[in-house]
């Protein structure tokens, strides 16, 4: 039976894999794993009774084992390196960038939340700052105004060592009428490794990465997708349910979602659409009919045009916001009609014996899709939304950038 040790002496790192698809975790190595004395947390693992068995080959261990990683000062090794996966002769799987939710399979949500899961807990302490992907270059290219995403993708990328450049639409090249090939193309030959895009066309991402070779991540394009939001999201509802799935299973089945609000011009609604059906959840939209994209039915379990049928049947909300700065015509007679009809306040769950579960993308309209007593109370995911908004970028950054670390 191998075991960890403890060294305070410079170690061998050894790389662990999550290869896509598999139920089965695979090290490329054998023997024991050798950890700095000084980073004595950094493996976390769920299951310490099932350690690291020594087979002839390489150790092995159950993916149940999620919080795995192998830490030598700051210098974390996670599964998801393709040189890990080609040292150890075990394919490995992983799309080379992150355009949308749609094009990802199961088995990559759960290699993205289980490195997240990692991310969290040891690399966001307070003070900690990684090396992880230092001397990578990444462009923050926002053609569009943000607050938190931009935020969180660039907290995401200096605690992992990255080089940030940010690029804002104002006052740019963009200003100056230069197309987008031709800018990403310029980008691109200042030896950048990454770009992370948000734009206001659909398909804006899928168009960058067809025209260059760096990793791009999609940030929002239009009114397509908004992947790292889709999976932020799903992520918050994994933590909570996770530990109630069965064998092979993700915790979603059986729960029931219902995504309330703006579904028509929003890209949030369908990126979590997909993240939602892939884990096994049943899905539901809520909204105004003007506010319902024509064909939604072939997506979703159910539509609801009621909240508080919505309310009822559900396990957890996601309140959209209304994207007014998308609308060319009035969608609904007035705000205050829209709150009355589609607002969640705390009258709606107090007389509920199990409210469901409540999360907002952000920004908040308070007052308006939300009160203040329902966005701060006890069934409100919406800050630890935010933490793990963090985490979930970190975790994408490093399976798309993560080789030879």
């Amino acid at each position: 039976m191998g075991r960890f040790s403890s060294r305070r002496e410079s170690s061998t790192l050894v790389s662990v894999l999550l290869p896509g698809g598999s139920d089965w975790v695979q090290a490329a190595g054998a023997g024991s794993i050798t950890l700095n004395a000084a980073e004595p947390s950094v493996v976390l693992c769920s299951d310490a009774g099932r350690c690291f068995e020594q087979a002839s080959c390489a150790p092995i261990f159950p993916r149940s084992m999620t919080h795995a990683a192998i830490a030598s000062g700051e210098n974390i090794i996670i599964g998801s390196t393709r040189s890990a996966a080609a040292a150890s002769g075990v394919p490995f799987s992983f799309p080379h960038h992150l355009l949308d939710i749609a094009s990802l399979q199961r088995s990559d949500l759960l290699t993205i939340f289980e490195c997240a899961l990692m991310m969290r807990e040891t690399m966001l302490r307070p003070n900690h700052w990684s090396t992880m992907l230092a001397g990578r270059v990444v462009v923050n290219l926002f053609a569009e105004n943000s607050t938190r995403t931009r935020s969180s993708f660039e907290l995401a990328e200096r605690r992992l060592g990255m080089t940030v450049v940010n690029f804002s639409a104002e006052g740019s090249s963009f200003a100056k009428g230069e197309s987008l090939r031709d800018t990403v193309r310029n980008l691109e030959a200042m030896r950048i490794n990454a770009i992370v895009l948000r734009h206001s066309s659909g398909g804006a991402a899928q168009f960058v990465a067809s025209h260059c070779n760096v990793v791009v991540v999609n940030a929002g394009d239009g009114r397509h997708e908004h992947p790292t939001q889709g999976l932020l999201d799903t992520f918050t509802l994994y933590e909570r349910w996770r530990h109630d799935a069965g064998p092979g299973g993700t915790g979603f089945e059986g729960r029931r979602v219902t995504i309330v609000g703006d579904i028509l011009h929003g890209r949030v609604a369908l990126s979590n659409i997909h993240a939602l059906r892939l884990l096994g959840a049943e899905v539901a939209v809520c909204a105004p009919p003007t506010l319902l994209p024509r064909g939604i039915e072939t997506l979703v379990d159910r539509v609801f045009i009621h909240l508080a049928e919505a309310v009822e049947w559900s396990d957890a909300l996601n309140m959209l916001r209304v994207q007014h700065e998308r609308m060319d015509r009035a969608f609904f007679p007035n705000v205050r009609e829209y709150t009355r009809l589609f607002g969640l306040n705390h009258a709606r769950l107090g007389t509920m014996q199990s409210p469901p579960l409540v999360l907002h993308p952000g920004p908040i309209n308070r007052g308006v899709e939300l009160d203040s007593a329902t966005a701060d109370g006890p069934c409100s995911l919406i800050l630890p939304q935010v933490e793990n908004g963090v985490a979930v970028r970190m975790a994408v950054l490093a399976l798309l950038l993560g080789e030879g670390t």
